[in-house]
């Protein structure tokens, strides 16, 4: 059992300024109101107006070789209105864990619930028996037992944890974890702050599964009518009933949307207007968690350049960019320069329907202007895999869309209504919506590892692995089979070196995850290709990552979109021989 819950964080200062230029050049130095919610840490309120030396009692901070967490059901409060959440140590978000590369540590996790739990750590290398995923790496922790996870802790960074149970991670059960470096953090900053990105629904997620199995566009309120048909800014008649001969919707950008979630930031709605406060001349670096269940975000601080220096916990070369879109489960590194006023955080939610919202200030009770949401989003030809089929007979290019030629490994039946006939590498593309903004915005191509990648072995294979769904059935999978049909394991030897191919078939975004394991997305950047645990897939478009499979034990391979997961996109990752040579 854990002993007490030991408070105390170390957080790495440089007094250096700098001016918008020399954040670009300097960011990596080689060589050295009412929050609407009663629960929250002392990490998420808006924060002090000093510096952060470190964690002070009573700020919901845990470090140390001891922490204990208790899972409970938990009133919670976002404007006005009350429902039961799943919180840890009775806060939402959760504690911030923090921790240091080369300790070890125990979690004692004690389970108060009346049904099974379990916690994640996502994006840690550890034995895959703390992975923390129920049925596959450890029995899960069952009602009012205590569970100890221990391991040592081998890289630095910022990550998250949540629950891999049922559907508690869409009812509070997430937190950030920020690990510091042993030794030099070649980030120069001067103050930080954690954002968590989530999602929150007063309508329980068994429902909103149920909702989406019996209308996949329930939640879809952004759908064409007849004055946007007459418009010159939308498709015209004919267009519309080609798709809908085709079953689909180029306005389904997210399966649950603003029509029933609210979007927060550190636990907060909109309104709440959380305040990370900084002194002028400061560099401050943002820790952005997206630790949403089904929501993908475009992030911005309208006036205010980001430099991006590390993404899912690993350094890269800083790269300036004014947007992001930040996949379920990625995590992101900035750091910005702000002058002597207010600047709105905004993270817009893909389809634009809502947003999260907070301010960088150095005074309290400062906010600076909202922006309105964006004119939403809708596909087209090339986020279905045929951009060079836009002439095609649609009769046709629906058999074709259907036929499997392109997929051999792929199952054809129920659950899959589509494969991309032409899909291409899209790491290069802004993400959806974003293509006609007027400033910057980060590419998957935009990333270089800040170090060299550390095997650079030849490739001994490559596999390729589809992404598959039917949008009006609500059924998703990988290669036609969901986890639930009994479907093979993906099977690595030991230190294998291979290629994954991902193509998504789906006119949806995936962002897919694997435990246990970084990857090298393959973008150009040969020997400092970004080393990532999770990807964002787009419609009709391809990615590639090279892995070495270094990790022996089974691990979950699986889009992070809480539902689809549910329905069936889920997989293990099995990679033998174990340690002692055993099978």
């Amino acid at each position: 059992m854990a002993g007490p819950r030991p408070t105390g964080a170390t957080t790495a200062l440089s007094n250096a300024k700098m001016n918008r230029r020399s954040l670009l050049d300097g960011a990596l130095a080689l060589g050295g109101g009412v929050a609407g919610s009663l629960l929250l840490p002392g990490w998420a309120h808006s924060q002090p107006s000093h510096r952060h030396h470190g964690a002070a009692a009573g700020t919901g901070i845990l470090s140390g070789e001891d922490i204990a967490l208790d899972i409970a059901r938990t009133s919670f409060t976002l404007r006005g209105r009350t429902a039961h959440a799943v919180t840890v140590n009775g806060t939402l978000p959760a504690p911030l864990i923090r921790l240091r590369e080369g300790q070890d540590v125990r979690i004692a996790v004690t389970n108060h619930l009346d049904e099974d739990s379990s916690i994640h750590w996502h994006g840690l290398l550890l034995p895959f028996q703390m992975d923390g995923v129920p049925g596959i790496s450890f029995p899960g922790i069952h009602p009012h037992e205590t569970y100890v996870y221990e391991f040592p802790v081998r890289q630095a960074g910022t990550y998250w944890y949540h629950s891999h149970s049922g559907l508690q991670e869409a009812v509070g059960l997430y937190g950030p974890m920020v690990i510091d470096p042993a030794h030099h953090d070649p980030v120069q900053f001067d103050r930080e702050h954690v954002i968590v990105l989530s999602d929150w629904s007063f309508m329980h997620p068994h429902a909103i599964m149920r909702k989406l199995k019996q209308q996949p566009d329930y939640f879809n309120y952004q759908q064409q009518t007849l004055a946007g048909l007459l418009s010159g800014n939308a498709m015209n008649a004919a267009e519309r009933a080609k798709w809908g001969k085709m079953r689909m919707m180029p306005s389904d950008i997210a399966d649950v949307t603003g029509a029933t979630y609210s979007y927060l930031i550190n636990g907060q709605g909109p309104d709440a207007n959380w305040t990370g406060l900084f002194d002028p001349g400061e560099r401050v670096r943002l820790r952005i968690i997206n630790a949403s269940a089904m929501t993908i975000f475009n992030l911005r601080i309208p006036g205010l350049p980001m430099v991006v220096v590390n993404a899912d916990g690993e350094n890269v070369h800083p790269v300036e960019t004014d947007e992001i879109q930040i996949g379920v489960a990625e995590t992101y590194d900035v750091v910005v320069a702000p002058e002597a006023r207010a600047y709105t955080v905004f993270a817009e939610s893909m389809d634009r329907s809502g947003f999260a919202r907070g301010t960088l200030s150095p005074k309290p009770g400062m906010s600076a202007p909202v922006p309105p949401l964006r004119e939403r989003p809708t596909l087209t030809m090339r986020d279905m895999g045929m951009g060079a089929m836009a002439g095609m007979d649609h009769g046709s290019m629906k058999h074709s869309m259907r036929d499997g030629a392109n997929a051999p490994g792929v199952k054809l039946n129920a659950g899959v209504d589509m494969i991309a006939p032409l899909p291409v590498d899209r790491m290069g593309d802004r993400g959806l919506g974003l293509d006609n903004v007027d400033h910057r915005v980060l590419v998957y191509t935009d990333l270089q590892s800040l170090e060299s990648n550390p095997d650079a072995r030849k490739l001994s294979r490559e596999i390729e692995i589809h992404l598959t769904g039917n949008m009006e059935r609500y059924m998703w999978s990988f290669d036609g089979q969901r986890f639930s049909e009994q479907v093979e394991p993906i099977r690595f030897a030991r230190n294998e070196r291979v290629r994954v191919k991902l193509v998504n078939d789906t006119m949806m975004m995936h962002p897919i995850h694997l435990h246990g394991h970084f990857f090298e997305l393959v973008n150009g950047h040969r020997g400092r290709q970004p080393r990532k645990h999770t990807v964002n897939v787009m419609p009709g478009g391809f990615v590639r990552f090279d892995l070495t499979a270094d990790a022996p034990g089974d691990w979950a391979f699986h889009c992070h979109l809480l539902m689809h997961m549910h329905a069936g996109m889920f997989n293990i990752v099995t990679v033998r021989p174990l340690d002692g040579g055993d099978a």
